[in-house]
């Protein structure tokens, strides 16, 4: 990491729009800008429905702040997000890209990423505080983290916190997009922006949802029919009070009452962790929702989807282990986390095929192209000998 680039001793200022005009005139002095920070801000700890609550924006001139529940969604900056000669440059962009494709039908064309940047740099602390601190010696705030950002109006402190996350996002990229051209990975962190590029939002699979739950594999089939009417009973409630649904009943909670299923608003309430008022207010529509599911015929019992089946192999773990020496060596070699360079899963699809030649790896879903050229050879020679014995005529 190079040395911490001085700065001015004095913050620059973000304006705060939230107004159709104010941001009008601020994105119209920006639109020749080539490149854009953004940031959003979401209240998934506090509300059901998440959205875009806050947009942080910069260009390298000028910072803003803008409200986007008092104005109409500003077309103009919608035009710069989907113009590919405009960078538009995030920190963590995955949710970022999904809320303003999720509100907006926005696809961002030019992405940079200085999270991705920093983890293909071998960097460990690659929080944006930790980032920050490290290039600049600025030192962010953490109090507004698990803040509510749908409540209005915004404290003027909020505000300020904020604008932190955009206000020196473009002079981070410029460092790291330095030590990535110097090291030779540019082209790595071109491929991961590229993928970013494609990412759109997605509805949870709300009718299985429950099946991910903690805990839920550890019921049975018909305490798992119980715990997912009390599941969908709790969604329902916490859209109507626009509530995230741990504020409502935790997914600990309703897990117990599946296994007891209480017939009663005393037992109900024996519950560890049963909120009083949900239990006042509620009881029996939690309780109707435990006898629908203890009322489901055996043959409709929920079930956990079957994992795909593999042959037997014995050798399998001997293929991953031999996979991951070579993983591991090149993730010393470069200076990188072996998580980054190669995941496990991945490692077990490349055990499964066998590959004869490493571009033939690049038909495993999720596979990199950089990640074939570092270990591509490497992983197709040590797998030869299993290759040749398990298709001695394959070549």
């Amino acid at each position: 990491m190079t040395a911490k680039t001085p700065r001015s001793d004095k913050t620059p200022s973000a304006r705060y729009l939230d107004t159709d005009a104010a941001v009008t005139e601020w994105l119209t002095a920006a639109k020749s800008a080539r490149r854009l920070a953004l940031d959003t801000e979401g209240a998934s700890f506090h509300r059901f429905v998440d959205r875009i609550y806050l947009l942080q924006l910069s260009t390298d001139g000028a910072h803003a702040v803008v409200d986007p529940l008092s104005i109409k969604p500003p077309a103009l900056l919608g035009a710069m997000i989907e113009d590919p000669k405009v960078e538009i440059v995030f920190h963590d962009a995955d949710y970022d890209l999904r809320l303003l494709h999720q509100d907006y039908g926005w696809n961002v064309r030019n992405v940079f990423d200085t999270r991705v940047a920093a983890q293909l740099l071998g960097i460990k602390a690659f929080g944006l505080a930790a980032l920050l601190e490290a290039y600049f010696g600025v030192k962010l705030d953490k109090k507004h983290q698990r803040a509510d950002w749908s409540m209005r109006p915004l404290t003027a402190d909020m505000l300020d916190y904020a604008a932190q996350d955009t206000i020196h996002l473009l002079g981070l990229r410029d460092e790291l997009h330095g030590q990535l051209v110097k090291k030779g990975r540019l082209a790595w962190a071109q491929e991961e922006f590229e993928r970013l590029e494609s990412v759109r939002w997605a509805s949870d699979d709300s009718a299985n949802g429950f099946l991910r739950v903690k805990g839920a594999r550890d019921l049975t089939r018909r305490e798992l029919a119980v715990f997912r009417e009390l599941v969908q009973w709790r969604d329902g409630a916490a859209l109507k009070l626009d509530r995230a649904t741990f504020r409502v009943v935790s997914n600990e909670v309703l897990i117990e009452a599946a296994k007891a299923h209480p017939a009663s608003k005393e037992s109900l309430g024996n519950i560890k962790g049963m909120p009083r008022g949900i239990l006042e207010r509620s009881h029996q529509e939690i309780l109707a929702a435990i006898d629908r599911g203890l009322a489901v015929p055996d043959a409709d019992l929920p079930k956990f989807p079957k994992s795909p089946r593999w042959d037997r192999d014995p050798e399998f773990d001997h293929k991953v282990g031999a996979l991951k020496a070579v993983r591991d060596a090149a993730a010393t070699r470069l200076e990188l986390d072996p998580g980054v360079l190669c995941s496990r899963e991945r490692m077990e699809a490349v055990a499964r095929m066998l590959p004869g030649k490493p571009e033939e790896i690049l038909e495993i879903p999720e596979f990199r192209r950089w990640q074939v050229g570092e270990l591509g050879a490497e992983f197709v020679r040590v797998l030869e000998p299993w290759r040749k014995k398990e298709s001695p005529y394959r070549d």
